[in-house]
């Protein structure tokens, strides 16, 4: 059974840059085809994708986030991490790691695994 879970800081200044890492264990992040992603869900509002890196290492981005977000890899590890720089207010939100089988996964039963989530408040 393959699990996931998140870790970083809940509480990040405005301006600084959200670091959270998601460590995969019953199952190797190399794993063809899967797809290892961060959704994360402002407080009254829906899910948003916000990117993936591919199990051959490849990463996708929403276009919304592409200028702030970068996600990464350590297969020695097996994690993946997401940096979210120049946070705001606005970015405060739960965070979740979720693996799919698609590059393309947009809707929660597109996901085959995820992680509890992680609150991130943005406050100074």
């Amino acid at each position: 059974q393959v699990q996931l879970q998140e870790s970083g800081p809940d509480l990040v200044k405005p301006s600084q840059t959200l670091s959270l890492t998601c460590t995969v264990s019953g199952g190797s992040i190399t794993t063809s085809y899967y797809y290892w992603s961060w959704i994360r869900q402002p407080p009254g509002k829906g899910l948003e994708f916000m990117g993936a890196i591919a199990y051959e290492g490849s990463s996708y981005y929403s276009p919304s986030l592409k200028s702030r977000t970068s996600i990464s890899r350590d297969t020695s590890k097996n994690q993946f991490s997401l940096q979210l720089s120049s946070v705001t207010p606005e970015d405060t939100a739960v965070y979740y790691c979720a693996a799919s089988l698609s590059a393309i996964a947009r809707k929660v039963e597109d996901y085959a695994y995820w992680g509890q989530g992680t609150q991130v408040t943005v406050s100074s």
